[in-house]
């Protein structure tokens, strides 16, 4: 059975992706950022299809496991870390590598030195996203206490988040990166600074690891930009279909609230996606879909099942039926975010359980 809407994942674009940045960043290695769900593309069909990455980074351990479970060997970063004694021994028994960002987590990698496998260490600076990692003043004391465990293999790599690198013409990822020469000068250990729009806009973060995440899905990370921008494909083609056809009469209402009045006589198509699928309520009247290959706005508010399109100067009149885009191929997701008020990262990561995701 068809569904009515799909997220079709063409992963030779994930694969075009991969490489396009390591042509970007020729000198570094790729740990490809494969948590949400993968973007919203499938957490093991992503793995699958970038599996020539040299490492992955998901957010938690059930993450890890559900790769580890797939079958997936590669490297795997936990970006976040662990926070307890049990995810401890699961990341062992896993071989994950482990983000360490707080005091708590050094004491509990200390609290199982004897019994715990040895782990490679991300030891993180917070240089200016004030959100996870040591400040400066303690960087020194985190590294020392992390190197004298002898159940963390040496030496501890490095690391920290960039906050503002998609905003290029603010100062804040310089004085970032200065801050993170300044701490991590004298100490051994590989570097990872640069997450997409790092990578692009910033050369001297790209250091000995770059962590791309938006970049592998097709996406620009720069506001007014897209991929194919940078060469790039999108990965993810959200479609649907038209239900129904509905014809009103210029000055009928339509949808919820009646928000959009016909200008004239109308033809509307009804397409079977709404905010039950991820497709963002912000939306507005006149935001663009492809019908058949053409676009044509959203007439009405989207509701959580359903949209209306105004069809009414298409080429050819749509039949239920025909497939409805509402981003990826001939749409650029980064588009569609814009209409919406939003980042593509959100449209992507917020395709609900419902929507099937189909390899292609």
């Amino acid at each position: 059975m068809t569904p009515l809407v799909s997220a079709v994942i063409d992963t030779s674009a994930l694969r075009h992706n991969l490489e396009a940045v390591r042509r970007f960043a020729p000198r570094s290695r790729v740990m490809a950022v494969i948590k949400a769900n993968g973007y919203g593309h499938g957490l093991t069909a992503a793995a699958q299809a970038l599996g020539s990455a040299d490492a992955f980074a998901v957010a938690r351990v059930d993450e890890g496991l559900v790769l580890r479970r797939a079958g997936i060997a590669t490297r795997i970063v936990l970006l976040e870390g662990v926070f307890d004694r049990e995810q401890l021994e699961a990341a062992a028994a896993a071989d994950f590598e482990l983000v360490v960002h707080t005091r708590e987590q050094i004491e509990l990698l200390a609290a199982a030195c004897g019994q715990a496998a040895r782990f490679r260490v991300w030891l993180k600076l917070d240089t200016g996203m004030n959100r996870l990692g040591f400040k400066a003043a303690d960087f020194p004391a985190a590294a020392a206490a992390l190197g004298a465990l002898s159940c963390v293999a040496a030496p501890v790599n490095l690391f920290t988040h960039l906050s503002s690198a998609d905003a290029r013409e603010l100062p804040a990822t310089a004085e970032q990166l200065a801050r993170f020469g300044t701490a991590t000068r004298g100490l051994p250990g590989e570097r990872s600074i640069a997450n997409s729009a790092g990578l692009l806009g910033f050369p001297d973060a790209q250091a000995d690891w770059v962590r791309p995440g938006l970049l592998l899905y097709g996406a620009a990370p720069f506001a007014g930009a897209v991929g194919a921008d940078y060469g790039l494909m999108p990965a993810m083609t959200l479609r649907s279909r038209v239900i129904a056809l509905k014809s009103v009469e210029a000055g009928e209402r339509v949808g919820y609230g009646g928000d959009w009045i016909a200008p004239r006589p109308t033809l509307l198509a009804i397409a079977a996606v709404g905010y039950g699928d991820g497709y963002p309520r912000s939306l507005p009247s006149g935001a663009p879909v492809l019908v058949n290959g053409e676009r044509a706005p959203l007439a009405g508010r989207v509701s959580m099942d359903m949209i209306g399109i105004d069809v009414t100067r298409l080429a050819r009149a749509p039949a239920p039926g025909d497939p409805v885009v509402l981003w990826g191929r001939g749409l650029p997701v980064e588009e569609v975010a814009v209409w919406a008020q939003t980042i593509p990262y959100e449209l992507l990561c917020g395709i609900s359980q419902r929507v099937a995701a189909t390899p292609e």
